[in-house]
Parts: C-alpha cells; sequence; structure tokens
C-alpha cells in the first residue's frame, strides 16, 4: 500500500513538473500574459480542471518554484550546527548557493534562467504574487527564529530584514547578468555585497540573536 501511494506521489510530481515546464516555455515564447490557460492545458494535454488542482491560479505555474524554497531560511536556523549563530549560518548558506550558481540567488547566467527572472520581475502580477511567498518566508523564517529564544519582535523584525536582503542581493545579480555580465565575472561581487549585508544586519541584530 504504501509503495503504491509513493508512486502515485512520484507520478502526480511529475505530472505537476510536466505542467509548469510547458507553460513557462509558452510563457518566454510569447510572453505571459499571451498565453492561455486553455493552450498550456492543451499542450499538456491534460484538461483545464487537471491543471488547476495542480495550480490554482496561472501566477502558480510560474512562482512554485519559489513557493518551493519559501521556508528554506528556516530550515538552515534549524538544522545548523551546535553554537552556530543563526546569521552566520543564513551568510554562509547563502555563500554556498552563490557558488554552485542557485538560480535562487539570481547569479547563474543561463539564458533560460535569466530570461525567467526577467519574466518574473517585469511582470506586475507575477511580481505581486511573488511577495506573499516572501511573506510566507518571513514567517516561517521569524518562527525559527523565535524558537532559538530570540524576543518575538526581534525574529520578526530580523526574518523581514534577511529575507529583504536575500531577494535585493538576488536581485542585484539579476541585473548584472541580465546586462551581459557572466555569472563568474559578477561572483566576486556578489560574495562582497552578500558580507556587506550580512555584516550591516549583524551589527544592527547580531547581538539580540546570539545563542549559547
Amino acid at each position: 500500500m504504501n509503495q503504491r501511494m509513493g508512486l502515485r506521489e512520484t507520478k502526480k510530481e511529475r505530472t505537476r513538473e510536466t505542467v509548469s515546464a510547458t507553460a513557462i516555455r509558452l510563457f518566454l515564447d510569447r510572453g505571459f500574459d499571451q498565453v492561455s490557460i486553455t493552450e498550456i492545458a492543451e499542450a499538456a494535454e491534460i484538461s483545464r480542471r487537471t491543471l488547476f488542482a495542480y495550480f490554482p491560479t496561472k501566477e502558480d505555474l510560474v512562482l512554485h518554484r519559489f513557493a518551493d524554497h519559501e521556508s528554506e531560511a528556516a530550515r538552515i536556523v534549524r538544522t545548523r550546527a551546535a553554537g552556530r549563530q543563526p546569521l552566520d549560518a543564513l551568510r554562509e548558506a547563502l555563500l554556498d548557493a552563490l557558488a554552485r550558481r542557485d538560480p535562487n540567488t539570481g547569479l547563474n547566467d543561463t539564458p533560460e534562467i535569466v530570461a525567467f527572472l526577467r519574466m518574473v520581475f517585469d511582470t506586475e502580477s507575477l511580481a505581486a504574487r511573488l511577495t506573499r511567498y516572501t511573506a510566507r518566508g518571513t514567517e516561517a523564517l521569524a518562527e525559527a527564529l523565535r524558537e532559538t529564544g530570540a524576543d518575538p519582535l526581534v525574529a520578526r523584525l530580523a526574518a523581514a530584514q534577511v529575507i529583504a536582503v536575500q531577494r535585493q542581493l538576488a536581485v542585484l545579480n539579476h541585473v548584472a547578468l541580465a546586462a551581459g555580465e557572466s555569472a563568474d565575472a559578477r561572483h566576486p561581487e556578489a560574495v562582497r555585497a552578500t558580507h556587506q549585508a550580512f555584516d550591516l544586519l549583524d551589527g544592527g541584530l547580531g547581538v539580540r540573536l546570539r545563542t549559547t
């Protein structure tokens, strides 16, 4: 029974990824607002009803890739090594993501990734919906920081600033790459900016977030 359920979930996830990939391909070819849900369903060879079962809105077809990472910062805080301070763990994780050219850092010059991020940032409905995912990520991180013993207000303010810093650093990287800079050439500046941003966070909030 468990194996059957596992196979069913695997099949659902494959279908979900196929539908999303099909939609994103059409969006990049013709523009987000120029492609209808009906066209996506036909291209993916499923019904509109099935499509909406996987993705309640058109924006979700694109932004689920961000939603899958919305609790990442909270996970990093919860799984950090004993004695490691939360901001240090978050800084190190971002530096590692930059080194891996994680698309969520904006430091990935694969043409499809650059085009994908340009679409997200330049499409009003996508940019607006992205703020919802950001808000949920902030809530998750605030809860993880409260679990470390941080004052609830400090935890919330710190979470909001960390998530905002991560997003703005990603935007800066994307802008540089969209202008023609390579990821390798941008990497040293991305690292410098990350250290500067987290130094500012640590100077303002680090003492209040210290754990024993």
